[in-house]
């Protein structure tokens, strides 16, 4: 590594997780120094081939000098929270999330408010925290990303026992993922998802009374209320541009378009990432409550929740341990990815050698 990125990897020494060593030729971290303790909690469902998937996890772990991970398959019963709170009673330092957007919610949920690190495998189409690291779906960068051990600890929302790192919804947006099949997402990705969209655009408005910290409410005809801790959607789309992942606040944005027009303007406006976008409010807080005068789906990081009139969250600030592409303090959690992406196929390129 040159000598400016050594600086900068000293500058942003309070962000690295206590167990982050120095980054050695390349980006990459001395395995000489000890390799962590690890566990992988995969959804099976999700994997075409587990026992390839075990054996190249197994494969590049070893070869960077960690110990085998131990491995625990979710299940219909638990998808995910009970085997990372097994993880972490084994005393690893690392828990590699491998599924879908459940399954990281599920481990995020176990690890929140500890000091062990979450890693993100994505096996899923449509994983939320995994589009916002850059990640789609690379399970060498995924690795690669904890085998560097960059670190750092993001901000966490809560509703009710649940948790979310990247965006809990009420509306329209929950409604386009119930209705988008796994069968099409299999067949070609996060773009079944305008599909899903689609099918509700002339959907009528909820009628909603959105209460941030102790303010007034304030009351919209809106066909989404999104609840963010960063801003990007699938396919590496950003809606807010200025949410961060460890600020100590809440994003909350109002979507009210009424027609076709409306959104169209909108999508223009997001994906030539113009500052304002219309159609949409922004507000900031740390506890948000939402009441619509009637049940409407919910999602949080892209999984459905029990539908509801009332979406309550809060901010958990600090509260996790992520592992990231650079332990940098860049609102893009995604720096560095393409650049990881390859150091990690040539890992387990060299790992199958070995």
């Amino acid at each position: 590594m040159c000598d400016d990125g050594l600086r900068r990897v000293a500058a942003d020494a309070t962000l690295l997780h206590t167990c982050a060593v120095d980054a050695g030729e390349g980006g990459r971290h001395d395995a000489d120094q000890g390799g962590l303790r690890s566990a992988v909690v995969v959804n099976p469902v999700k994997v075409a081939d587990l026992d390839e998937l075990r054996r190249i996890v197994d494969e590049t772990l070893t070869a960077a000098g960690w110990p085998e991970p131990l491995w625990y398959e979710t299940t219909v019963e638990d998808p995910g929270r009970g085997q990372t709170e097994k993880a972490v009673a084994a005393g690893v330092d690392v828990v590699f999330a491998c599924g879908g957007d459940g399954t990281v919610m599920s481990c995020v949920s176990a690890l929140v408010g500890t000091e062990v690190a979450l890693a993100v495998l994505p096996q899923g189409t449509g994983n939320l925290l995994a589009a916002n690291l850059g990640l789609s779906g690379d399970l060498a960068a995924g690795l690669e990303v904890a085998v560097e051990r960059g670190r750092r600890r993001l901000d966490v929302g809560a509703v009710d026992e649940h948790h979310f790192v990247v965006m809990a919804g009420m509306g329209f947006d929950a409604q386009m993922l119930a209705d988008t099949s796994e069968t099409t997402k299999a067949r070609i990705g996060w773009p079944a998802y305008v599909v899903g969209a689609a099918r509700h655009l002339r959907d009528r408005p909820m009628k909603v009374s959105i209460r941030i910290d102790d303010r007034p409410p304030v009351r919209r005809r809106a066909r989404s209320v999104l609840v963010a801790n960063v801003g990007r959607l699938q396919g590496g789309v950003t809606l807010l541009t200025e949410a961060e992942p460890d600020d100590g606040y809440l994003d909350v944005a109002v979507l009210t378009p009424r027609t076709l027009r409306h959104w169209l303007a909108l999508g223009w406006a997001v994906m030539r990432r113009r500052g304002r976008v219309p159609r949409m409010e922004v507000f900031r807080g740390r506890h948000v409550e939402i009441t619509s005068n009637r049940a409407q789906p919910r999602e949080l990081d892209g999984d459905l929740i029990e539908p509801g009139r009332v979406l309550r969250a809060e901010i958990r600030p600090g509260s996790l341990w992520l592992c990231v592409p650079r332990p940098a303090q860049a609102p893009d959690l995604a720096d560095d990815a393409d650049a990881v992406a390859e150091r990690g196929e040539q890992r387990v390129e060299e790992a199958r050698r070995e």
